[in-house]
């Protein structure tokens, strides 16, 4: 069997995968937080839980991991084509999401003038666009689809032996979608507007689960959420 150890010296074509089940952790928070009075659930440190155990988890598993960033889906020369296809996915995805926030939600009675009162709303556009959002974007990519959905993708791949069923990953997909859609500040932040969360989380672990490539979910998170964030403040400040 083989054992924790900090620093192997296995080749990472060699190495298998250790600590996979780490991922776990944050994702059995965001259940958690669920079942809290909700005096608890109100308190920020609470919703950021377990966003916070999701990076403490991930410097535990690259401690026992070589080649971390080709795991994460950081894969060298990579970048271009990934960058490539997250601004065109991210543009698409950007304009059909500022349709639902704009014209769905309030057709079918939803307030969205809430979003003004919200973090990301009361900071000075210069700091949001495009610094803010594309930090953001690069966090949380790599923690939702670079490292939960990447280590629960690892430990289903041994309950399939379809090769197909193995790189898609159905129930990795669905836990990791769940997980950030349901993410406790998400949630509370945007209230009934983080359903389209699911959406994305959906989108963008089908690409990194296809393609292995974390650029492109970035790039693609980092412009949608550009054409989003500048057309509803836009809409909500005219």
């Amino acid at each position: 069997m083989m054992t924790l150890e900090p620093g192997s010296h296995e080749t990472p074509a060699q190495a298998k995968e250790q600590g996979a089940a780490l991922a776990l952790i944050p994702a059995t928070a965001t259940l958690g937080y669920y079942v809290l009075p909700a005096s608890l659930q109100a308190q920020t440190l609470i919703q950021f839980a377990p966003q916070i155990m999701a990076y403490l988890t991930l410097g535990i598993w690259a401690l026992y991991n070589r080649d971390i960033l080709s795991r994460l889906g950081l894969h060298k020369g990579t970048v271009r084509s990934g960058v490539g296809w997250g601004l065109l996915t991210g543009l698409l995805l950007g304009c059909a999401n500022t349709l639902v926030i704009l014209w769905a939600y309030p057709h079918l009675g939803y307030d969205i003038g809430f979003l003004k009162t919200t973090p990301h709303g009361r900071l000075p556009l210069w700091v949001m666009v495009p610094w803010f959002i594309c930090s953001i974007a690069i966090f949380v990519e790599l923690n939702f689809r670079g490292f939960l959905l990447g280590r629960l993708a690892a430990c289903e791949s041994g309950l399939w032996r379809s090769g197909s069923a193995q790189r898609f990953s159905p129930l990795a997909l669905i836990a990791g979608s769940l997980v950030f859609a349901f993410d406790p500040f998400m949630v509370n932040t945007f209230q009934h507007l983080h359903w389209i969360a699911l959406w994305d989380g959906l989108i963008w672990g089908i690409i990194r689960l296809r393609t292995g490539n974390l650029y492109l979910t970035i790039a693609a998170h980092a412009v949608e959420v550009l054409v989003m964030y500048s057309a509803v403040r836009f809409a909500l400040s005219s």
